[in-house]
């Protein structure tokens, strides 16, 4: 019983004690939850009073801005109000301007008007002057048409000539003037380079030719060339591209044909066939294909020491097959190879003396000539052929434009071209450079006189000097000296337009008055 009841007390004790547990929580949440509202309080009470600080600010700071806005609208008021005064003011200025201004025009209208109107009765008075003198004048013609006996038409024509024959006059004493002025500086000069060009190089005085006459042993010989039906002769024409003539010549066959390597293939190949004695159309084909060899390689062999011999490199190989060839072309009897290699020469001299560049000059020089070596093949003149020859393989364009204009089919444009001409006619120009048949030589010869005496006031003129100087007489009568330039250039351009000729042709006039009395 004791122990139930010490059990029952336990429980009651335990009871009792959670319950004070409970009651002494709910007293500590109580008294916190107080002071959590009073710190609620305090907090809202601070925040309204810092609301109620920050909003007195904002409103005085509104106020401020403002003030200060209200002071800047009235600066700018006050700074219109200004600008519009002394626009006022400028305005005000203007409008009393423009009405002086207006004031003064009225003025100046009135004047004009007044000034119009003597105008206008100057120009009636000058008009009426104009018709008396207009018919003055007309009678003034007539009288003067019935004095002089010619028409005013016939006057003026007159006098247009007068004042041209003046002009012309003129005009070629300007022209003599100028060349003597040039003569004293650019002849002298001139002529020494060109002396001093000759002096320091030598060649010979007669070039080389191409043979086309091959001479035989015996007249045998012909017949064993035409062959059994003329089947020899028929094999060496196929193979060379050659004609050979055998006529009544003693012991000569002539070769025919436009290609100088052809003819030259054709007379070697027929001079080893009479050596050897075997002629017939298989030794012929063997022989003229041996030949062909040998001319290629001497073509190449003749081009590269032409320009070993100059001091020319770095040409194109097809150009050194060309320059090669040249050896067996000839103008007037002059080799063109070896005439190529003096104008080399005669240029690089010259070049050096001007200060040019004399390498470039001895190349130009070099291939001048170069349209000579298919000129027969192609149609055109050979400078012409040169220069798109050059063109073609490279070469610069004053180069090409040296080789084109060496004859003067287009003007020259640089001083290189002008040393090719000269030194081309240096080449050919020189005594025993060049040969030509006595006829062909005594008709420019009398080519030479006629085209002189086909000008009005010719006395006499004579082709001297192997035609190389034309001589000129003429009347002091009817030329006078200052004709006596024109003249002579106008001549000089005739026989340019007219005759074909190796070198250069100097024309001389000369006019002399003569005083002849007899004392008696």
């Amino acid at each position: 019983m004791s122990y139930i009841s010490e059990i029952v007390f336990l429980i009651v004790g335990l009871a009792g004690g959670a319950g004070l547990g409970f009651y002494g929580r709910y007293l500590w949440l109580e008294k916190k939850n107080q002071e959590l509202g009073a710190e609620a309080k305090s907090i809202i009470a601070e925040a309204k009073r810092e609301a109620e600080t920050i909003k007195k600010e904002a409103i005085l700071q509104a106020k401020d801005t403002l003030f200060q806005m209200k002071a800047e609208f009235e600066r700018e008021t006050r700074e219109s109000r200004k600008e519009f005064q002394n626009l006022e003011k400028r305005i005000l200025q203007k409008e009393e301007n423009l009405d002086r201004k207006a004031e003064s025009n009225d003025k100046r209208e009135v004047a004009l008007t007044k000034q119009e109107k003597q105008i206008l009765q100057q120009e009636k008075e000058l008009s009426d002057r104009e018709k008396e003198l207009a018919a003055l004048v007309e009678e003034e013609k007539r009288k003067l048409e019935g004095i002089s006996g010619m028409s005013v038409q016939e006057a003026k024509e007159m006098l247009i000539r007068s004042i041209e024959n003046e002009a012309r006059h003129d005009a070629a004493v300007i022209i003599k003037k100028i060349e003597t002025e040039a003569r004293e500086t650019a002849d002298r000069k001139a002529k020494d380079i060109i002396s001093l060009a000759v002096q320091r190089y030598s060649g010979d005085y007669v070039a080389e030719k191409t043979v086309s006459v091959v001479n035989l042993p015996n007249e045998e010989m012909k017949g064993r060339i035409i062959g059994r039906e003329g089947r020899n002769i028929r094999a060496i024409e196929a193979s060379t591209g050659v004609d050979l003539i055998i006529d009544d010549t003693p012991e000569a066959v002539i070769l025919s044909g436009f290609n100088p390597v052809r003819r030259e293939v054709a007379r070697l190949s027929l001079e080893r066939l009479i050596s050897d004695g075997r002629i017939h159309p298989a030794r012929i084909e063997e022989v003229v294909e041996k030949v062909n060899a040998e001319i290629e390689t001497s073509i190449r062999e003749s081009g590269e020491q032409a320009a070993f011999d100059v001091g020319v490199h770095g040409i194109h190989p097809e150009v050194i097959k060309y320059i090669g060839k040249l050896k067996f072309r000839t103008s007037y009897a002059q080799n063109v190879l070896q005439h190529s290699r003096e104008v080399s020469f005669l240029c690089g001299i010259m070049a050096a003396e001007l200060g040019l560049n004399e390498k470039h000059a001895k190349r130009a020089g070099l291939l001048h000539d170069i349209g000579k070596a298919i000129d027969h093949e192609m149609e055109g003149p050979h400078a012409a052929i040169g220069a798109d020859l050059a063109r073609r393989y490279g070469e610069s364009p004053a180069i090409v434009h040296a080789i084109a204009a060496h004859h003067e089919d287009i003007p020259a444009e640089d001083v290189m071209a002008v040393l090719v001409q000269a030194a081309d006619a240096l080449s050919g120009a020189r005594p025993g450079a060049r040969k030509e048949l006595l006829e062909t030589y005594v008709r420019r010869l009398e080519d030479l006189e006629r085209i002189a005496s086909s000008f009005t006031g010719i006395n006499k003129a004579y082709a001297i000097q192997a035609g190389r100087e034309l001589r000129i007489v003429v009347e002091s009568g009817v030329v006078n000296d200052a004709d006596v330039v024109l003249l002579s250039r106008d001549i000089a351009k005739k026989i340019e337009c007219e005759l074909t000729y190796p070198g250069q042709i100097k024309v001389t006039v000369i006019r002399e008055t003569r005083a002849v009395e007899y004392a008696k």
